[in-house]
């Protein structure tokens, strides 16, 4: 007995039947990550000297001679236990009582439900949602004491707090010399493997690396016996298993070039350093800090479904996601980074992270930051930026698509080579509209495999001959993405669908007069396989290409979608023919002489493969095409030998 103050006998209570129902469903765990036990447990420490510090402040008798704030882990192997202490601002009998034997007065009944509907699903983000972070020691333990005196009361007794997880628990007054808390988990003899030390340190290092506190504990070591020289000895030295530099948190100007390298290289698993660092911190609706880093290169998975995207999220320097795909839009899903909260929960859970407001700010923040130090890297160090987009400009145009609200400004750091550019140069957006010639109201673009395919396509015939510049997109999802674009006022148009009217109507129309039975004839020939015939505006010196419908797929866009595995329907496309190429002329002749020569259907035949060739697709008759030609060489040939 400590002063004058009595000790109060053992006490014997029930928990809640809320309690029972959580802990019977801890322990038959819903949980496969029973790790983050360690966590809570930790946090709680945390939280407990946190409060402790700040009532020191106005009331020194809470330090107590001890104001080496540390959290200490002690493992057991011989009893089997894992003890987390603190020297924090701990708890009276009855502040113990309404801690550990309620859970979350107004939500526990919420938690169950939850908890139940979502079945037998990994979800430990749900611990400590409502409060309930201490229970998650039963999944590891079949027994949790709890010995506790409160700061600042060094008279009075400490307090000693028991369950098996069995419906009920005991208090009884202890001794307990220092103030603060001791959390003694009887560990289940499956789980004797968090008495590890690597066990230990493996989780500390994932969750709790960057808590304020110091964690420590006794480890063992090998050194040089100072009495015997050449043996060795064994000794036990308290070592500090977090690192604590939350670097993040500390402002720009303390930290150097190689500290922000070293930190990207730690969470990327990068040799290289980064490209970019954007260090903020918001202040105002949203409180949080953001470190995150544009990586040199682009991750071999990134195009991958299953590739994780994010930065790690930390709650006061607690993390509790990995990944949270939650604040970062996926078209900047390259970015690494940690974000740093004020005002989000501890453990929140991924379906209240999804609605909350406050991680919407963040998400639009941090949006707004990458974009921004894009452009500043476009305009001031182009060749960096060019680094850039030749790794990620790919997946940085899925913004076009995905977040209409910013479609100018990720437009305006997009790069395109083009038929005024030479190669490895590029354009923009704006320097092509600066170019535009009087009277063009549309940005035209072609797509390819490549450069030199698109460069040579007969689609730009007419565009070279009247000096338009084209842009030429190479990516795989160009023509879905850039087909819906309207930039400063001007719709950007694909030279391979539709109709292009560069040169004036009528002399369409008098080639369409001219060739009237020839086109005619063409139709009839291939009705099945094209919409229709047409003159051509776009040709100038190939004889004749497909193109597609405004707003239906080109070949290109048909095998991105095949690729995909998504079916295609029937989609004929329109043939158009250059009627100043000298074939129709002599298709014409040939026509005039007798309307039924064999020789024409041969024709139309071939010009009809060598527009699916020109479009970069195969003839349904390869082989009948390859005799085709070689007929026309022979025939060729023995002309101009007669």
């Amino acid at each position: 007995m400590r002063g004058a103050k009595a000790i109060m006998t053992a006490q014997t209570l029930e928990f809640k039947t809320e309690v029972k129902q959580l802990l019977d469903l801890m322990i038959h765990s819903l949980y496969s990550h029973k790790e983050i036990f360690l966590r809570e447990l930790i946090s709680n420490a945390s939280d407990a000297i946190d409060k402790a510090r700040y009532e020191s402040l106005t009331d020194s008798a809470i330090i107590e001679n001890d104001g080496d704030w540390k959290i200490r882990i002690t493992a057991d192997r011989d009893a089997g236990t894992l003890t987390i202490s603190d020297n924090g601002i701990g708890m009276t009998r009855d502040e113990m009582i309404e801690a550990l034997g309620t859970i979350a007065h107004s939500g526990t009944k919420e938690f169950l439900k939850t908890l139940k509907e979502r079945g037998n699903k990994d979800n430990p983000e749900l611990i400590g949602r409502f409060g309930v972070g201490f229970y998650s020691s039963f999944m590891v333990a079949d027994r949790v004491t709890v010995i506790s005196r409160k700061a600042g009361q060094k008279d009075g007794p400490g307090v000693r707090w028991e369950s098996a997880a069995d419906g009920s628990f005991t208090v009884e007054d202890t001794e307990k010399k220092n103030k603060g808390t001791d959390v003694i988990l009887h560990l289940k003899e499956d789980e004797k493997k968090y008495l590890e030390e690597w066990e230990i340190r493996s989780i500390i290092r994932k969750y709790s690396d960057y808590i304020e506190h110091p964690v420590v504990m006794d480890v063992e070591r090998e050194e040089d016996s100072a009495i015997d020289k050449g043996k060795k000895v064994k000794i036990k030295k308290e070592e500090a298993l977090n690192s604590r530099k939350a670097i993040w948190l500390r402002s720009k100007s303390e930290i150097t070039d190689d500290e922000y390298t070293e930190f990207y290289k730690h969470i990327s698993h990068d040799f290289s350093p980064p490209l970019e660092t954007i260090h903020f911190k918001a202040e105002g609706t949203s409180e949080f800090t953001a470190l995150l880093y544009i990586p040199p290169k682009s991750p071999f998975d990134i195009l991958y479904k299953d590739f994780k995207i994010g930065p790690t999220l930390y709650v006061r320097r607690v993390q509790i996601m990995d990944h949270c795909e939650e604040l970062i839009p996926t078209y900047l899903r390259f970015i690494k980074g940690v974000v740093d909260s004020s005002d989000l929960p501890l453990n929140i859970s991924r379906e209240i992270l999804q609605a909350n407001r406050q991680v919407e700010i963040i998400k639009k923040n941090t949006t707004k930051q990458v974009l921004d130090t894009l452009r500043l890297l476009k305009e001031n160090e182009y060749d960096k930026y060019l680094d850039f987009y030749k790794e990620f400009g790919r997946i940085l145009k899925e913004g076009i698509h995905f977040d209409f609200s910013r479609r100018e400004q990720i437009a305006d750091l997009l790069l395109f080579p083009s038929t005024r550019t030479e190669r490895p140069a590029y354009t923009t957006l704006q320097k092509y509209i600066d170019g535009m010639k009087a009277g063009q109201e549309e940005i035209y673009y072609i797509t390819g495999a490549s450069y030199d395919e698109a460069v040579k396509s007969p689609y730009l015939e007419a565009f070279k001959e009247k000096d338009y510049e084209v842009l030429i997109l190479l990516d795989d999802i160009d023509d879905i993405i850039m087909g819906s674009l309207e930039y400063k006022g001007k719709m950007l148009k694909s030279v391979t669908r539709g109709d292009i009217k560069l040169d004036k109507s009528e002399e369409t129309e008098k080639a369409k007069e001219k060739y009237e039975k020839i086109i005619d004839l063409i139709k009839e020939q291939l009705k099945d396989e094209v919409k229709d015939v047409r003159p051509s505006s776009r040709l100038k010196d190939s004889a004749c290409c497909l193109v597609s419908d405004e707003g239906a797929p080109d070949a290109q866009m048909e095998k991105l979608l095949k690729a995909m595995g998504q079916s295609i329907p029937a989609n004929k496309r329109i043939l158009e023919i250059n009627p100043s190429h000298p074939v129709f002329e002599a298709m014409s002749a040939i026509f005039a002489r007798n309307g039924k020569d064999p020789v024409l259907q041969e024709y139309i035949q071939l010009l009809y493969d060598q527009a699916v060739l020109l479009e970069g697709s195969k003839p349904k008759d390869p082989a009948a095409f390859a005799g085709a030609i070689a007929k026309l060489m022979v025939e060729n040939a023995q002309a101009k030998a007669s």
